[in-house]
């Protein structure tokens, strides 16, 4: 079913990513505020639409393929806006490490979505399912990025430097996860059968 409610909370995410780019372009003092509620309140519906999809059995082909490109679209536009951000290089320990960081975790999405793109057509798709180091992977991104987004001070922690901190382990599990995926295929990469 095309509407069903895990789809709708996909279609929203989706949707809420123009509205989080012109939060975060905001010039009121609270647009970084914003911007971080609208990043909090999409990664909530990710996890809603999943829970609601099992629990109601709601699975469908079109949610399946959408709920992973919505993320990662949100993911991509939030790193891209901040390491275009003249704010943020005020903030960042290393521009060229941070920019580095940014890079790795968009360069792996796309060679893991070609991989199990390219696995799902030679019928071995299952071999390079998610794995709990993605989860985690997926987890610490979204736990860096608010932390990112809002920038400031608050209660007295640095809040941008434990974002950047937890960006960087969300970077390493990335290439962890990315190696975890290739071993699971490489026997099937470097098989003649398979081309």
């Amino acid at each position: 079913m095309l509407l069903n409610a895990p789809n709708m909370l996909t279609f929203l995410r989706i949707a809420l990513i123009p509205a989080f780019i012109m939060a975060y372009h905001w010039t009121h003092p609270w647009a970084n505020m914003f911007a971080t509620g609208l990043f909090v309140l999409a990664a909530l519906t990710d996890w809603l639409d999943g829970y609601l999809a099992r629990k109601l059995e709601q699975t469908s082909p079109l949610g399946t393929f959408l709920d992973p490109v919505a993320d990662k679209l949100m993911v991509a536009a939030a790193l891209v806006m901040l390491v275009a951000d003249p704010k943020v290089h005020l903030h960042v320990l290393d521009l060229r490490l941070f920019a580095v960081m940014v890079l790795v975790i968009v360069g792996r999405e796309i060679a893991v979505s070609a991989l199990r793109e390219w696995m799902s057509e030679v019928g071995k798709r299952s071999h390079v399912a998610v794995s709990f180091v993605g989860k985690i992977k997926t987890s610490s991104q979204m736990i860096a990025i608010p932390f990112l987004l809002w920038q400031k001070p608050l209660f007295g922690l640095p809040i941008f430097r434990i974002g950047e901190i937890l960006l960087y382990f969300a970077a390493a599990l990335t290439l962890w996860s990315m190696l975890i995926y290739l071993k699971a295929a490489w026997p099937n990469l470097i098989s003649p059968r398979s081309h």
